[in-house]
């Protein structure tokens, strides 16, 4: 089915704006449920020194990266460092997990993976 009034440019702008919001909700209710400490913890357990700020530098650029990302601010950088994001959520967490997040098995990597090719997606399109 072809939607003739919708263009390239808007969809992948509706797909920036959803990724953006999809980043900022991560980092608000981490925030919100006052699960940095543990994320931070998490990290500090795989061997990454001074894992709680560091839980709290991936926090606030979820939530600033993700505004500016929905904003169609600095989306070239912003989605490149994102795509870094997933990729150590998937080394770190979804990997062992297998593929599904939910079905099959639980907490996998697909969901990550599709945030990737989104992000790609916005990256290729912001630099042309």
């Amino acid at each position: 089915m072809k939607f003739p009034f919708i263009k390239t440019h808007h969809a992948i702008t509706i797909l920036r704006i959803t990724v953006g919001i999809i980043f900022i909700a991560h980092g608000a209710i981490r925030t919100y449920a006052g699960t940095v400490g543990g994320f931070g913890e998490f990290l500090i357990a795989k061997g990454f020194p001074l894992g709680v700020a560091v839980a709290w530098g991936i926090t606030v650029f979820e939530l600033l990266g993700g505004s500016l990302l929905a904003l169609g601010k600095y989306t070239r950088i912003i989605g490149a460092v994102f795509v870094l994001h997933q990729i150590m959520g998937i080394a770190l967490v979804h990997f062992q997990n297998g593929w599904f997040v939910v079905g099959y098995s639980t907490g996998g990597m697909e969901y990550s993976v599709l945030l990737i090719a989104s992000l790609i997606a916005i990256i290729a399109r912001e630099s042309n």
